[in-house]
């Protein structure tokens, strides 16, 4: 089942179970996907987007939230940054496995292998392919300095 049909599907089981919470969340990642179609259709593109998309939406998703939550929790809004808290929790599900440092690690030095990559320059490179071969996998705002590091041992 692909991802587009297992939001679907979730939502549907979150009206029957009446799960208001649940439901809100996955309503906003529908709209979320709805606005991207539409902004494919322009020009010559045909709207539709594959689970590489969808899941990259599904990223930004959680790093909005995660901001949000950490004003709130500045700002001393608790009970706010807790609801966006519990949207992550429900985006989350639907992105793949994140990886640990071990193996976030054993990817960059496998992609810096396998690109033959020796130094800074070949930076953007690597960050390429850890974006194809990893795709909501990882953090690329934290990986960026750990791919930096390793080219410039």
């Amino acid at each position: 089942m692909d991802l587009r049909a297992t939001l679907q599907a979730a939502t549907k089981e979150a009206m029957k179970a009446k799960d208001s919470a649940r439901l809100s969340t996955l309503r906003l990642i529908s709209a979320a996907i709805k606005d991207r179609e539409i902004a494919a259709r322009v020009g010559d593109g045909d709207g539709t987007l594959g689970d590489a998309d969808l899941i990259a939406i599904l990223s930004k998703m959680v790093k909005q939230r995660q901001e949000s939550a950490k004003a709130y929790e500045e700002g001393g809004r608790l009970e706010l940054a807790q609801k966006e808290e519990d949207e992550i929790a429900v985006i989350q599900e639907y992105l793949p496995r994140q990886l640990n440092q071990a193996e976030t690690a054993a990817a960059i030095d496998a992609a810096i292998a396998d690109l033959g990559a020796t130094g800074i320059r070949d930076m953007g490179r690597v960050m390429a392919e850890l974006r194809d071969r990893h795709a909501g996998q990882m953090d690329f705002g934290a990986v960026g300095p750990m791919v930096k590091a390793r080219l410039l041992k």
